[in-house]
């Protein structure tokens, strides 16, 4: 092989490739701690978070140099790159929420921030992947790490239990995934994207077999971005996970499986569009439908923000579902103003969490305004930019990808999206209501030892990018060159 497509091909993997070495460099620094060579504990999540924004650098230098490589089963893009983007933005602000939450959950510090470097590594390839053996081996790769990360609190049996649960209904996903797999491989002769659309245009491939195969394909993509009905483990896995893996968790996993999703579908069965589009539009309406009104009756904050979380899902999978330029880089831009409002909800809830207890009662936020104001605000701006709100970045995000599905023809998609969002503002602003409006109770206080000045850090950069992303919508959107933009210029 020679240097020239040696140097293509590392750009294919390069980022993935920055977070594994930062995950050695981890390793190696919790080792020489253990053997009391160097007092390194401390420094763990620092390192860890110099390694995600060392990556993030590399992809944001990658994102004029567009290549394939690896045969074809890898592509660096803008889209990849800017996948990655949203995947590292959830790692950094995870690790800020762990600081001082993990050593109490667990001592095990040095694998805690190890997991969360290769996991994400596992979700940057999901987005690079062009080729489903890629796909899967990307898939398991930060499954299994979730699995770890979601049991870290090994005391408490309702952290086994989200382990478990995660674990058991994960390895039915991957089974109808490889299965799926086999399929598309059976009636197409390959697992690449493109020569699978190439077999289908040629009229050389078995479409009743590849129809199953899609089918199975679905459902295991489903269960990852917990689209309905493959959304049972959501409300339990989040609510038992310590809450900075639930954090991370609930941005991750949706970037990388959809983007996987995205690729699949817009390169490998272009043909296709009108039957999987229809498909898509159906899972998007069940799923924010469910997600939206199960939300309404939750008390648990974690349980509320996970079927929210469903509810974003089907969101995303409205501009996904047209297969246009446009739909697929507005869920590009949702992707990413979701990582920012999330992860300040999700940092609110840790300060309202006792100790030990991994979750907090709704009826903490009442009255917060009266004693912790600050707090009440930057919770205020979460729940408006979730709500989708205009100026914050969920309003914008929502529009991008309602816009795309009209012009994409799926007005009635837009519709049933538009009508779900204004289902779910209710909850949203019930709790700016409660914080506002209710009197403090016994409940509403904040715990010293949950607060922290990373954890403040990621209120204060969560808030000031769902403002940023909101008012000047161009800082993400002119990332990615292509349909979002023509979306942009409506504004």
């Amino acid at each position: 092989m020679n240097s020239a497509l040696t140097e293509l091909n590392l750009h294919a993997v390069l980022p993935a490739l920055a977070m594994v070495i930062a995950a050695a460099v981890v390793m190696l620094l919790d080792i020489l701690n253990r053997k009391g060579k160097t007092p390194t504990l401390a420094l763990l999540p620092w390192v860890a978070l110099i390694g995600v924004l060392a990556t993030a650098g590399v992809s944001i230098w990658l994102l004029s140099q567009p290549v394939s490589s690896f045969q074809g089963m890898a592509i660096s893009d803008e889209r990849a790159q800017a996948l990655n983007l949203v995947v590292l933005t959830g790692a950094a602000l995870a690790i800020l929420l762990s600081v001082r939450y993990i050593p109490a959950v667990n001592r095990q510090t040095g694998e805690y921030y190890t997991l969360i470097l290769l996991v994400s590594a596992g979700m940057m390839m999901m987005g690079a992947a062009t080729d489903l053996m890629v796909v899967f081996l990307a898939l398991e790769t930060f499954s299994l790490g979730l699995y770890i990360l979601a049991g870290l609190n090994r005391d408490n049996r309702r952290s086994n239990e989200a382990a478990m649960k995660y674990f058991l209904l994960g390895a039915f996903a991957s089974a109808f995934f490889v299965y799926g797999a086999a399929f598309v491989y059976g009636a197409t002769g390959s697992t690449r994207f493109d020569l699978i659309a190439m077999r289908l245009f040629d009229g050389q491939a078995d479409v009743a077999v590849l129809a199953i195969g899609v089918t199975m394909l679905i459902a295991g993509f489903g269960f990852k971005v917990s689209l309905a009905p493959f959304h049972m483990w959501t409300p339990d896995v989040y609510q038992g996970s310590p809450t900075p893996v639930t954090a991370f968790m609930s941005i991750g996993t949706k970037a990388a499986a959809f983007a996987a999703f995205y690729r699949f579908f817009a390169t490998a069965l272009p043909t296709e569009q009108p039957t999987w589009g229809m498909a898509l539009g159906i899972l998007a309406v069940l799923t924010m439908t469910l997600g939206n009104l199960v939300a309404l009756r939750q008390s648990s904050l974690k349980r509320l923000l996970a079927y929210s979380s469903i509810a974003h899902a089907g969101y995303l999978l409205v501009g996904l579902a047209t297969a246009t330029p446009a739909g697929i880089d507005a869920a590009l831009y949702y992707l990413i103003a979701y990582a920012f409002m999330n992860m300040g909800a999700f940092a609110v809830v840790i300060l309202l969490e006792r100790q030990g207890e991994m979750d907090a009662d709704g009826n903490r936020l009442r009255g917060l305004a009266k004693r912790h104001p600050q707090v009440a605000l930057l919770m205020s701006v979460f729940m408006f930019s979730l709500a989708g709100v205009p100026p914050f970045a969920g309003f914008f995000a929502k529009f991008f990808v309602f816009a795309a599905a009209v012009q994409g023809g799926y007005s009635w998609l837009a519709a049933v999206a538009m009508l779900n969002s204004a289902i779910g503002a209710w909850y949203y602003l019930r709790i700016v209501v409660d914080m506002y409006f209710a009197e403090p109770s016994d409940e509403t206080r904040i715990e010293a030892q949950q607060a922290s000045i990373p954890v403040a850090m990621t209120l204060g950069i969560a808030a000031v990018f769902t403002v940023a992303l909101g008012v000047l919508p161009w800082l993400w959107t002119g990332l990615v060159q292509s349909g979002v933009v023509n979306v942009v210029a409506l504004r």
